[in-house]
C-alpha cells in the first residue's frame, strides 16, 4: 500500500507552517516555562519558610528586597533578556549590582527597587548620586573581567517592584535611567 506524501506547504498544513506561528508557538512555550519556573521557586521557598529555613531568618526589609529581586527576574526573563547574575560584587569594591542581563547585544545593569506602600516618592528616585556611581565603578569592574576584546554597549536600568499587600504585583522598568557620568544623568 502506498501512502501519499504530505509536505508543510500542504494546504492541510498551512496554518502551522507559517513562520509566524511557529514563533508565537515557541514564544508561548518559553513563557509558560517562565512561568512553571516562578511557580515552582515560589513553592520551594514557601516550603523554605513552613521549615525555618534561612529565609525566615532575614529581616523583614531584606525579605522583601529579594522577593522584589526575584520578581525583577522573571520580568526580564519574560521581556527576553538573558540574566547572568544576581547580586554581583567584585569582592574588592563595596557594593553589589542587583541584575546584570543581556538584551541581545546590550549590556544592562539592573538596580531594583522594591516598595511594600506607594509614598509620596516614586522607588526609582531613592537611587542617588552615591549609588549610581557605586554602580559605575562596579560595571567597570565586571566590564573588564568579559573575554570580549572590546567593550559591549552598557546601560543602566531601574526596575521599581511594588509588593503592596492586598494588591496585584506592580513592575516599573526604566530602561538607561542614567549614564556613565552624572552630566548624563539630567
Amino acid at each position: 500500500m502506498q501512502f501519499p506524501r504530505l509536505s508543510l506547504s500542504d494546504a492541510r498544513f498551512a496554518p502551522f507552517a507559517h513562520p509566524a506561528r511557529e514563533w508565537n508557538a515557541m514564544g508561548w512555550f518559553e513563557q509558560m516555562r517562565i512561568g512553571c519556573e516562578e511557580r515552582a521557586l515560589a513553592g520551594l521557598e514557601w516550603v523554605a519558610r513552613r521549615r525555618g529555613g534561612s529565609e525566615g531568618q532575614l529581616t523583614p526589609h531584606l525579605a522583601t528586597g529579594i522577593e522584589g529581586e526575584t520578581a525583577a527576574f522573571f520580568h526580564l526573563r519574560r521581556k527576553g533578556y538573558t540574566v547572568v547574575a544576581r547580586r554581583w560584587s567584585s569582592g574588592d569594591l563595596p557594593g553589589d549590582v542587583d541584575l546584570i542581563a543581556w538584551q541581545g547585544p546590550m549590556l544592562c545593569f539592573v538596580e531594583v527597587k522594591t516598595r511594600t506602600a506607594r509614598d509620596t516618592n516614586p522607588a526609582e528616585i531613592t537611587i542617588d548620586s552615591h549609588k549610581r556611581n557605586t554602580l559605575r565603578r562596579l560595571a567597570r569592574q565586571y566590564v573588564r573581567q568579559l573575554p570580549q576584546e572590546t567593550a559591549p554597549p552598557v546601560r543602566f536600568d531601574v526596575l521599581s517592584v511594588y509588593l503592596v499587600p492586598g494588591e496585584k504585583k506592580e513592575l516599573q522598568h526604566f530602561e538607561g535611567a542614567f549614564g556613565w557620568s552624572e552630566r548624563e544623568d539630567y
